[in-house]
């Protein structure tokens, strides 16, 4: 569903006309996620009221979810439903009234959250994807439970008055996102991925969960069979990720991919390209700042594949522009600051197609992060360091500021030369410490080291970064951080930023390499099919250059950031710093002065560069201006 929100009053005792009323208000706060049409259903005698919000993709459809759903629908039709339409939310439908709810998601291939209400039993039953690629929020009372696709729609309910969750804070502190199933506000809830949730009146609310990442990760790696043929493997994963990407380019609408020039995207525009008779539309943003911009990669790339190619550069006043609506659009704190070019991306295509794929998914698949090649190399190799030299290390790296170490770097050839190693060198200073491989990856996706010396309240929560089980479960390093990364960083930060970038100018983002499918299969696969030669990807690698030179792609890895190190120096300090000001800081209440204010000057004066930790205050505090 493209934006869906509603309340059920299980006393009843709310008028048809009221109800249509809130309902209406609810829908109304995400309009932008489905601005083609919206209705509300309302039946007084049970306390219902559903909205949903239309992105016309494919007929009646409100958000083209289910790519498979022909097949779901002639299975359907054989066992004697007739079908009003093309639509595949019908379909998903009826499913659900034949099948029941769980055995018809299990048929289902695409993205989803939606809501059905059962008149028969009185009970709402709430579900959510597999990998989480769509949102589904909920707050339940004995007297009555809400539910939208985002957080803000719950204040067109009546006596919503939330109160902020002091831990909640903490934990965004150090992530950039607030994780599952905890949200902003203590009343609260995210629905987890691969979960559904029955409530009825009296019942407490119990989540279910219907698709076990975990166990089918364990599955894969416990496997004893003999380690596949390369070959025969290539030829798995095209043929997978082909009918993935297939199915996902289907609607009535226009098409079209964003395209960085890295594996993923170039993969999943190759395959679009293959199975299209037109030049597929792309798209691409690029930065004038040397180390973030790829739009001349991703311009060789669609110029090889015979694509319909658009760049856009972006420049510091298009940041500011964008920065006030944030909060608007990421409704609870948010901070990874690539929100800014994803949703200017967003923007470029929305005027050109409807729908768009992207290559979300393939670094965690396929092991495509730096932490995964060199975080156990860096632990071993300071384990046999003794403590006070790598002090002395440690205080030597960070004795020169991130953009003379950038400078130094020039000289380094630049197949060999990381993207921005004065932020990485200084990145490294701070594992010194601690030499353990679980505490490194701890504080390579951490933002603040210690968020509760920078929080005002409140008590971290401990996820799965603390479970101790997982390490048992995923002895390996390498597949214990993909798993860490697949259960948070995947569905809280990336899956998140794509759905708000793209909703917020009425686009559907789908996202092919996260075919459920495509993922079981990655997770059957040998390390060594992810990881060779001191790379990640091999296999995805592999599969690309059937389509693709190798000398369009072999370059270090860039990811999708933007230069915000030099912004808050520059054209983003004056709004930095009024939200930074140690009389706002204090007067919000939500953040230690002192310790930020530091950072502040630190980075001000290019001595540290605490670009990240500073933006997920920034963001908090933007939050705090827009909702709190």
């Amino acid at each position: 569903m493209c934006g869906i929100a509603g309340m059920i009053d299980w006393r009843a005792a709310t008028s048809a006309d009221a109800l249509r009323s809130i309902g209406e208000a609810m829908i109304e706060t995400v309009r932008h996620r489905g601005p083609d049409a919206g209705a509300v259903w309302v039946e007084a005698e049970s306390g219902a009221a559903l909205g949903q919000r239309r992105l016309a993709i494919i007929d009646l459809s409100p958000g083209g979810a289910q790519p498979n759903y022909r097949d779901i629908r002639r299975e359907l039709q054989a066992a004697g439903r007739s079908m009003r339409s093309e639509s595949d939310t019908e379909v998903l439908l009826e499913a659900c009234a034949l099948w029941g709810v769980e055995a018809a998601i299990e048929r289902a291939v695409g993205m989803f959250a939606f809501a059905l209400w059962d008149r028969k039993t009185r009970s709402l039953t709430l579900a959510r994807d597999r990998l989480g690629i769509k949102p589904l929020y909920y707050a339940a009372t004995p007297q009555r439970v809400i539910f939208a696709s985002q957080l803000k729609a719950f204040r067109a309910a009546p006596d919503w008055r939330p109160t902020i969750d002091d831990d909640a804070v903490v934990g965004y502190l150090r992530h950039a996102y607030i994780a599952q199933p905890r949200t902003i506000y203590r009343e609260a809830e995210k629905l987890a991925p691969g979960h559904i949730l029955m409530l009825r009146e009296g019942m407490a609310p119990v989540p279910k969960c219907f698709w076990d990442l975990r166990g089918i990760a364990v599955a894969g790696q416990r496997r004893n069979d003999p380690a596949p043929d390369a070959n025969e493997a290539v030829e798995r994963l095209d043929a997978l990720l082909r009918d993935s990407v297939g199915l996902r380019m289907i609607a009535d609408v226009p098409l079209g991919a964003f395209l960085s020039g890295g594996i993923d995207s170039s993969t999943v525009v190759a395959l679009m390209q293959a199975q299209s008779s037109r030049p597929v539309k792309t798209f691409s943003i690029g930065f004038h700042e040397s180390g973030y911009d790829e739009a001349q990669c991703a311009k060789q790339v669609a110029a090889h594949l015979g694509t319909d190619h658009t760049e856009f550069y972006v420049e510091p006043r298009h940041a500011l522009d964008v920065i006030p609506h944030l909060a608007d659009w990421f409704d609870e704190p948010f901070a990874d600051s690539s929100q800014i070019p994803t949703y200017l991306v967003s923007e470029l295509t929305r005027k050109h197609v409807t729908v768009a794929l992207s290559g979300d998914g393939g670094d965690e698949l396929f092991a495509g992060y730096n932490r995964y090649l060199w975080t156990e190399r860096v632990a071993r190799a300071m384990k046999l360091v003794p403590r006070p030299l790598r002090g002395a290390s440690a205080a030597a790296l960070r004795s020169l500021a991130p953009q003379t170490w950038n400078r130094l770097f020039a000289f380094v050839p630049t197949s060999w030369r990381p993207a921005l190693p004065g932020d990485k060198l200084h990145k490294i200073t701070t594992l010194l410490d601690n030499p353990e491989p679980d505490a490194i990856y701890r504080r390579l996706v951490s933002q603040w080291e210690r968020p509760d010396e920078v929080a005002a309240a409140g008590l971290e929560p401990r996820g799965p970064l603390w479970d101790p089980s997982i390490a048992l479960d995923f002895p390996d390093l390498v597949p214990r951080m993909q798993f860490l990364d697949m259960v948070s960083y995947l569905p809280e930060d990336i899956l998140t930023k794509v759905d708000r970038a793209t909703m917020a100018v009425g686009l559907e983002g789908r996202v092919p390499l996260l075919d459920h499918r495509v993922v079981a299969y990655s997770w059957s696969l040998p390390l060594a099919f992810k990881v060779r030669g001191g790379r990640g990807k091999w296999l995805l690698r592999r599969v690309l250059d059937r389509y693709v030179p190798r000398s369009l792609i072999d370059r270090p890895k860039m990811g999708f950031g933007v230069p915000i190190d030099a912004w808050l120096r520059g054209p983003l300090r004056e709004w930095a710093e009024s939200l930074l000001a140690p009389a706002r800081l204090a007067s919000d209440g939500f953040v230690r002065v002192a310790p930020v204010r530091q950072a502040w000057q630190e980075h001000l004066e290019g001595t540290r560069n605490w670009q990240y930790p500073l933006w997920t205050v920034l963001m908090l505090q933007a939050w705090r201006e827009r909702w709190a």
